[in-house]
């Protein structure tokens, strides 16, 4: 088998209307295996009025080891701190990830915290699962003229393994897309025909810092001081924004990266475009993840079914989730939750090929899409 395919197991979760937290969306989860081997899902609960908390639920499996349902189990955040409010009252805990750091002992939540001055990266941390210590907005050194800090920011996950940054120095390394003004789909969408592509302000990133010193009590990450442009819209699935999904995996052909991208629908109206949310695949090198192996040129995942295309928001597959599924003794096999069309979780399967598919990475546009 030489390529990377996707089977939908089904869906796992789905809002519940009468619930007060869950009245407009639950979506976008975080997963993770506990101390307890058990698998737990961290999705986006979203009340009345925009309004995001973080759940906690237990993944059900049946017979065969798929992954058939969930117990919920309560909230694991909500928008306490002034970075996560709003002064009306509104604010979010959105889009979590959640990756065990290995240098650190310790799960590391990264999520969106919505204030009143936009999304921002925000850092939580947990020995369990169960309890978590908020380690504040992540925060950015300049790169080259480029200010990380004062923009929106999202689609953020952090590696497992220290990774060696520019300089060789073994650090924290993080995905991350910052929505630099102009360049959210809604903004892009209004390109019909070709249009330069900003190479440094369309793109992932990859930013590094230093490993927290202090023992298990740190309070917060360093300054991201080190960064690296990963990689821009480059097909037509995603020509309008990629960003980070699911956080980083190690393989034995490298990283795995599941990412999403934005195209516009055709035949929709200009005035008010039509998106299409779809996933890929990226493989990025073991030792130096800022080169990227292999990148697929069409969607492993695309809104197909009735329940992709019409929900909260139509036509979003939306992947943040990834258990490697250890525990059926298949480190090749992978299960991905994602969003669907913010009103559901879904999951579906992928098998780790036995080598990377011909075509390598795929270029970078030139300056064009």
């Amino acid at each position: 088998m030489g390529s990377f395919q996707l089977q939908r197991l089904g869906e796992v979760m789905k809002l519940e209307p009468d619930s007060p937290y869950e009245a407009e969306g639950v979506l976008n989860p975080a997963a993770a295996r506990g101390p307890d081997g058990h698998l737990y899902l961290f999705p986006r609960l979203v009340a009345r009025g925009n309004y995001s908390r973080i759940g906690i639920a237990r993944v059900n499996f049946n017979q065969a080891g798929d992954p058939c349902g969930v117990e919920r189990l309560g909230i694991a955040l909500e928008p306490e701190a002034d970075y996560e409010r709003r002064p009306d009252g509104s604010g979010g805990c959105e889009d979590p990830r959640i990756t065990f750091v290995e240098p650190l002992q310790r799960y590391m939540m990264t999520y969106t915290a919505l204030s009143s001055n936009g999304p921002r990266i925000a850092f939580a941390v947990s020995d369990d699962l169960f309890r978590w210590k908020r380690l504040g907005l992540a925060t950015f050194a300049p790169y080259r003229g480029i200010d990380f800090v004062q923009v929106a920011n999202k689609d953020a996950s952090l590696f497992p393994l220290a990774i060696a940054n520019h300089a060789g120095k073994m650090q924290l390394a993080l995905l991350h897309r910052p929505l630099f003004p102009g360049t959210r789909p809604e903004d892009t969408a209004r390109h019909t025909g070709s249009r330069d592509v900003d190479l440094d302000h369309e793109s992932i990133w990859i930013s590094y810092c230093p490993i927290p010193t202090g023992g298990v009590e740190f309070e917060h990450l360093g300054l991201f001081n080190s960064h690296h442009r990963l990689a821009a819209p480059v097909a037509p699935w995603a020509r309008l924004k990629v960003g980070a999904g699911a956080p980083p995996v190690l393989t034995r052909h490298g990283w795995l990266v599941i990412y999403h991208g934005v195209c516009a629908l055709k035949g929709q109206g200009n005035d008010r475009p039509h998106l299409c949310y779809s996933a890929g695949v990226m493989m990025l090198a073991k030792e130096h993840p800022n080169k990227v192996r292999y990148r697929s040129a069409e969607p492993i995942l695309t809104p197909t079914l009735p329940r992709e295309r019409s929900g909260i928001v139509a036509n979003v597959v939306f992947p943040t989730g990834i258990d490697r599924r250890d525990d059926l003794g298949s480190p090749d096999r992978f299960d991905i939750y994602y969003g669907m069309a913010d009103a559901r979780i879904g999951v579906a399967r992928l098998d780790l090929p036995d080598s990377l598919p011909p075509g390598a990475a795929a270029a970078e546009p030139k300056g064009m899409v």
